[in-house]
This record gives C-alpha cells, sequence and structure tokens, in this order.
C-alpha cells in the first residue's frame, strides 16, 4: 500500500480519492500528485499547447512516469522524481469545471459524482491506463468502477 497525497487549491475533498488509490496501490513510495479546476480558456489553451487539439475538454492528465502501469513503486526505483516531501511525483490533472457541469446534466448525475469521476480518470492516466485500444478501455475502465466504488460513488451520487 503507498500512501497518495492530492494537493489541490480549490475546495474540493481530495480525501476519499486518496484513501481509495492508496488502499490499491503497491509499494514503499509515498505518492503525491496535483489536482488543478481551470475554465473553459485555460482547458482549451492547455489541450492546444500539449495536444495540438485546439478544442475544450473535460480533463488532461500530465503524467510524470512512465511504464508504470501495474507495478510495484518504490522509492529507490525514482530517485530524481522524490518531491520536497520525499513523496514520488505522479504528474498533474487539469479538470475544466464548466465541461463536468455540462457533463453532469448531459449524463443524467451530480456534479460531485461527475468530478470525481474526472479526477478518478485522470489519475488513472498517471498511473498508465489508457483508453486507445478496447482492451486497454476495458482494463482503465475497470479500475476507474473499482475506485469510485471503494469511495460509494456510484452513477446516482448526490
Amino acid at each position: 500500500m503507498s500512501d497518495l497525497k492530492i494537493e489541490c487549491e480549490e475546495d474540493f475533498a481530495v480525501r476519499p480519492i486518496e484513501e481509495a488509490f492508496s488502499a490499491r496501490l503497491k509499494g514503499d513510495a509515498p505518492l503525491a500528485a496535483e489536482l488543478v479546476f481551470t475554465d473553459e480558456e485555460g482547458i482549451r489553451a492547455l489541450n492546444a499547447k500539449e495536444r495540438g487539439k485546439d478544442a475544450v475538454t473535460d480533463v488532461l492528465s500530465f503524467p510524470n512516469l512512465d511504464g508504470i502501469l501495474g507495478k510495484e513503486l518504490k522509492k529507490e526505483d525514482f530517485p530524481y522524481d522524490l518531491d520536497e516531501d520525499g513523496r514520488l511525483f505522479l504528474g498533474s490533472v487539469v479538470i475544466c469545471r464548466k465541461r463536468a457541469e455540462e457533463q453532469a446534466e448531459e449524463y443524467g448525475h451530480s456534479l460531485k459524482r461527475e468530478l470525481y469521476y474526472l479526477a478518478v480518470h485522470g489519475l488513472c492516466h498517471l498511473l498508465g491506463y489508457d483508453h486507445e485500444t478496447e482492451e486497454d478501455k476495458a482494463e482503465m475502465r475497470a479500475e476507474e468502477e473499482a475506485v469510485l466504488s471503494a469511495m460509494n460513488i456510484g452513477r446516482d451520487a448526490v
């Protein structure tokens, strides 16, 4: 089990996410990630700059580590990726709050559920999950659902 700490300057309860992921991750490295909320202009600019897509999106992930999917995360394997607190930095997740609001309404569930889903989705990307192939997508969706379930966040979450 690895202890995950999510830095977030917004008023957003990250503790349920930290606990759910911490219980699922293996290794001796305490982990860190950053969660940032932005507006449509901010996410569009990031998407254009980093992915060459001039469009608003719901969530972007910026992994710090490569090739870690399913691996035990040990401090000794990543001596140059530790932050000032000795935590292994996984990367950053950026969420567009306006797009999350629209999607919550579109999908018929709460904003809370949508924000948690997007945060979990982004963190899964930081851990090496992807959805480029159907097999990868199924594996990522299973992990997302397992984490959301551990958080008691279903589609009907308020």
